[in-house]
């Protein structure tokens, strides 16, 4: 099992935590919502906890909980700028649909 960042995702996390002056890494996980049914939830980790999975991608420290990750496993976060749109796009392999306005999914 893995989640892995690109190298442009990495170093925008690198940069944000940096300038924020606390962290460890960023935490990745899934909650129930949207018109899908699943959401993706993606904060700063200032704590790991023992039962949490960590991958390690560039640098970048992905920490993700035991209940989130079969829902993730194989995903990569990227960062990208659309126009004048820019953010984390997730490439997960487990998605089978996703809503018109892209903000959930169902695997």
């Amino acid at each position: 099992m893995a989640v892995t960042l690109t190298e442009k995702a990495a170093e925008h996390v690198r940069n944000f935590l940096a300038n924020r002056g606390k962290g460890v890494g960023l935490r990745l996980g899934v909650r129930t919502s949207g018109c899908s049914g699943m959401a993706y939830v993606l904060e700063f980790c200032d704590q790991i906890e023992p039962e949490d999975e960590v991958f390690e991608s560039h640098g970048v420290k992905v920490v993700v909980n035991p209940k989130s990750l079969p829902y993730l496993d194989g995903t990569e976060l990227d960062y990208g700028k659309e126009g004048l749109n820019e953010g984390f796009k997730f490439n997960n392999p487990n998605v089978k649909d996703s809503c018109g306005c892209g903000e959930s999914f169902n695997v």
